[in-house]
């Protein structure tokens, strides 16, 4: 359900307010109300959201009360779009209603790429009117027939109190198939933060035993087990089925399921990006946060060490490219209670400051983890969750918010243009040849599909064949935008590619670039950037050193500082897109921009003339003024004799 906020508070909407949000009944409830009330309304008039959850404009409903004296919470009124659906009833209907209303249900698992929520109970307009039990009980029957009919389940999320009876959410979700949904979550945070740890109880379902027992799982190097700290970009999995349940693990034997066992048994793959935390890796992170799309940031933090180090950079990188970031405070059994209540309030202090201008959200039940996953997506609220990987404190709430994350509606939009996969990693295994991975960006990759590969050195993109598609190690026959997949090339050798190339449509026509304007804000830089200052660019895949060849309209930047600029890579042209993200970052220095413009890349060949050597003419690349093999070793050693000579003297 989400946030009611009227565009003129009152009391009415301060009670819908305080009844949603049971996370914030403390000594500062009334001042982060407000909060609620003018970020709802910058949300509800300035910024509708192209995602999955619902939004109107109109002021939602004050809430009532019944005979008992039970507080009746309504929602704002139905909107076309979205994966949202208010119904009043669903008792016995007759055979063309019943098609009719398939038909919206497809239509509504369509908008939230395979799932949806259906509110029993609930007028058009969002009146909680209710029902009795009986005719509830018809309702959820009339619901599983219709899903049934679709290959789907439903799940009842939560229950409450209407008017007139009892009013139920419910999720309907498609059973597990190839063509699974997959949200993308990058881990960031301070280093010995619990990172690797919570990834590992998450995907595994065993606790640590309070010595990093449960991290060794998921490294991937030895100098990574001896250390305890990541140094790499790594992934783990987790499943949920059609009822909203776990797959990788049996909760009664613990057993493990491989990576492809899980995908064939999930409706909803959750992904989760581990990268590093350790301020020597930042590039490694950096690299990590651009090149796989996440959807989502999850921020871990210690709740015996606070918000130190690098969280605050990691947590403003996130923030500076618009990725929704929710925190989860690891530690807590060790974190004695001031300790706790002070990292606590540090961060809510940094996510209401004027860098991030976020507002808070203490989940601490149920009703606060559905209304907190319904409104994440409008990336003006932060969940934060407080959570023990040795004792499993709060885990479960943690589990439920990852299955309910809504699915981003882009990654719907862009699998209708022509397909584009980042590269990323590259092997060439026995058998097989050479197989690249990344993420689909755009389009649906299909096996036997002619695609294109490149830029290499001089900007060409070479034609290729998919032989096969695997995602997860599961092998497919198709992946689309928004999945990580792994395809085996045909008469493309390994030495021909390097990460940050891309596979691309040829209907696309690809061109590569060297130049490029862009808008840059700097983020922080200690004095002044001027003309010829070189960076790193961080955009998708593509890592590369770059000289500032103009800054239009300024003489010099500063920290805080916007301009608009050109860009040169120093070492290779690049394929780039207008309005890309990308990071710049040297040393300590850094800054966020977009791409407005390119410029295509032509290469000139360089002319070399070729003489013999037995002629006595000048050899390969030396012009007709330069001295020849015999001149050179005849000069050697007329200054060795020289030399000689003075020496004697």
């Amino acid at each position: 359900m989400d946030c009611k906020v009227s565009k003129n508070p009152s009391t009415a909407d301060m009670a819908s307010s305080t009844t949603i949000l049971n996370s914030m009944v403390q000594n500062e409830q009334e001042q982060l109300i407000k909060a609620i009330k003018k970020s709802a309304e910058e949300i509800l008039i300035n910024k509708p959201s192209t995602t999955t959850t619902t939004t109107t404009s109109n002021t939602p409903m004050a809430p009532t009360t019944n005979e008992n004296d039970t507080v009746i919470e309504h929602l704002k009124p139905e909107v076309e779009y979205g994966n949202v659906e208010y119904k009043l009833q669903l008792i016995n209907p007759s055979a063309d209603r019943l098609e009719h209303l398939v038909s919206q249900m497809k239509w509504r698992m369509g908008e939230g790429g395979g799932e949806c929520v259906y509110e029993l109970g609930f007028s058009d307009d969002g009146t909680a009117v209710g029902l009795s039990d009986i005719d509830m009980e018809a309702s959820l029957t009339t619901l599983k027939l219709m899903a049934s009919k679709l290959s789907a389940d439903l799940t009842v999320v939560r229950e409450r109190q209407g008017i007139n009876g009892k009013v139920l959410e419910v999720l309907v979700r498609k059973f597990a198939s190839e063509d699974f949904s997959e949200i993308r979550i990058a881990c960031v945070g301070n280093v010995d933060a619990g990172k690797s740890t919570l990834l590992s109880v998450l995907s595994r379902g065993q606790l640590d035993d309070g010595r990093g027992k449960a991290r060794a799982f998921v490294f991937r190097h030895r100098h990574e087990i001896e250390s305890g700290r990541t140094s790499s970009v790594s992934q783990e999995i987790l499943g949920f089925d059609s009822k909203g349940k776990i797959v990788n693990y049996n909760t009664q034997i613990h057993s493990t399921l491989s990576p492809s066992e899980i995908c064939e048994q999930s409706s909803k793959i959750v992904t989760f990006i581990d990268l590093a935390g350790h301020e020597k890796y930042l590039r490694t992170t950096l690299y990590g946060l651009t090149s796989t799309s996440p959807d989502f940031t999850m921020m871990a933090v210690g709740g015996n060490m606070g918000p130190n180090g690098m969280a605050k950079e990691h947590l403003g990188i996130a923030l500076s490219l618009r990725i929704p970031v929710f925190i989860v405070v690891t530690k807590i059994d060790r974190a004695p209670e001031n300790v706790l209540s002070s990292t606590m309030e540090d961060l809510k202090k940094i996510l209401k400051g004027p860098g991030a201008r976020k507002l808070p959200v203490v989940i601490r039940n149920q009703d606060d983890v559905v209304v907190a996953a319904r409104n994440f997506v409008s990336e003006r609220i932060v969940p934060i969750f407080t959570v023990s990987n040795v004792t499993g404190e709060n885990l479960d709430l943690l589990r439920s918010f990852l299955n309910l994350l809504p699915a981003k509606k882009e990654w719907e939009i862009l699998s209708q243009k022509p397909c584009q996969l980042d590269i990323d990693s590259i092997w060439n295994v026995s058998g097989v040849g050479t197989v690249v991975s990344g993420t689909v960006i755009k389009g649906t990759i299909e096996t036997g599909d002619t695609l294109l590969i490149g830029p290499n050195e001089i900007g060409e993109f070479i034609q290729t064949q998919i032989k096969s598609i695997h995602t997860k190690r599961l092998p497919v026959k198709r992946v689309k935008a928004g999945q990580t997949a792994s395809l085996a090339l045909k008469k493309i050798k390994k030495e021909q590619i390097r990460k940050g190339m891309v596979v691309v449509h040829p209907s696309t026509k690809p061109v590569p670039t060297r130049e490029f304007e862009a808008e840059l804000l700097v983020l922080f830089h200690s004095t002044t950037i001027n003309k010829n200052y070189e960076a790193v660019i961080h955009c998708g895949c593509v890592q590369q050193s770059a000289r500032l060849v103009e800054i239009y309209d300024k003489d010099v930047l500063r920290t805080g500082d916007r301009a608009k600029v050109k860009f040169r890579y120093q070492i290779r042209p690049e394929f780039l897109t207008v309005g890309s993200k990308f990071v710049v970052r040297e040393g300590h220095s850094k800054g966020i921009g977009r791409v407005t413009s390119i410029t295509p890349y032509v290469h000139e060949p360089i002319n070399i003339t070729t003489h013999k050597a037995s002629s006595g003419g000048p050899t390969h690349g030396q012009g007709p003024n330069h001295p020849t093999n015999t001149q050179v070793r005849k000069q050697t050693r007329s200054r060795a004799n020289r030399l000689a000579v003075q020496t004697k003297k």
